[in-house]
């Protein structure tokens, strides 16, 4: 075992906010979570016992006696926000004295980087090109993201969590927002950090980075791939029909549950058709990703939909 590279990983001091990121992004999701999980104990406490409710619930804001009911932005919130710029600014210096900046000798075109990253804010990105067409990892992927940021104000009918934490009031929009940021993006930025070698292969962090490590990958396209290849066969069924065909019963499964549950669940017909739609779509958008790495990693599958314009 070469615990050495590890070390070298760990202590580039380009490397520090990732090191930073895996520590603090867990300490604050448990954080979160502790307060959410009092506050659910609370709101059931609350309901149980409506007389308890009438002098200890005020609107939808759970509380208990003891806990401040209003917090004035002067002068608590002002102090407290001064303190922590403080503490920032002093944590800024002391990192800019201590650790040297990762500047290199000027670019070479003769000499190329291996691994050649981006910064580490970007190698989610980069990652997902292992798995994608670079038009759908660099554009098509974080346009939706975006979009689809930008427009839960409009699709989100749950009125309860407002102002305060919960877990039991806000199930799928937590669990969704757990999935996208630290199963498909914190774990990707992880994974190009500390796992992407030379040639950008996969290196556990107890190996050693061999630049001449060469992997016999044979990487095929579903429809050459097992069972398909009958399918895609040009003679009995077109290649491209054969992507088209997996991706649209993929989607259809937004339109089965629609029609599974619309007549039993409260939050779908409140949602309605169209809202259900977008959720949906981008839902099953963002789950395609960890399905596509998988069958990247287990089948060697690298494409689901191959056209002349664009590969899925």
């Amino acid at each position: 075992m070469d615990w050495v590279q590890l070390w070298e990983i760990v202590s580039a001091p380009d490397n520090v906010p990732i090191v930073a990121l895996v520590f603090l992004v867990p300490f604050y999701v448990w954080y979160g979570f502790r307060q959410a999980f009092a506050n659910d104990r609370l709101i059931a406490q609350l309901e149980a016992d409506p007389q308890l409710a009438k002098t200890h619930h005020r609107k939808v804001f759970p509380f208990r006696p003891d806990w401040p009911r209003e917090v004035h932005v002067w002068p608590y919130l002002m102090r407290i926000e001064f303190l922590a710029a403080i503490i920032v600014t002093v944590v800024l210096m002391v990192w800019s004295i201590t650790l040297n900046a990762p500047l290199e000798e000027p670019a070479n075109p003769n000499l190329t980087m291996n691994p050649a990253k981006a910064p580490w804010y970007f190698l989610g990105l980069q990652e997902m090109l292992v798995y994608f067409d670079p038009w759908m990892a660099g554009v098509v992927l974080p346009a939706l993201i975006i979009v689809g940021l930008m427009i839960i104000p409009y699709i989100d009918v749950n009125p309860k969590g407002n102002g305060y934490y919960t877990f039991q009031e806000r199930k799928f929009a937590i669990s969704t927002f757990l999935i996208g940021f630290l199963v498909l993006w914190v774990s990707l930025i992880v994974t190009g950090v500390f796992l992407r070698g030379p040639g950008w292969n996969l290196f556990w962090p107890w190996e050693e980075w061999d630049p001449h490590k060469v992997l016999a990958l044979t990487n095929v396209d579903l429809p050459y791939w097992g069972p398909f290849k009958w399918l895609g066969n040009p003679k009995i069924f077109d290649v491209e029909l054969v992507g088209l065909t997996v991706i649209t019963i993929y989607y259809a499964l937004g339109v089965v549950f629609w029609f599974w549950k619309s007549k039993t669940s409260p939050t779908l017909q409140e949602l309605g058709p169209l809202r259900y739609g977008i959720v949906a779509f981008l839902f099953l958008t963002m789950m395609g990703l960890p399905i596509k790495m998988f069958l990247r990693i287990a089948f060697n599958i690298k494409y689901l939909w191959v056209t002349p314009w664009l590969n899925i």
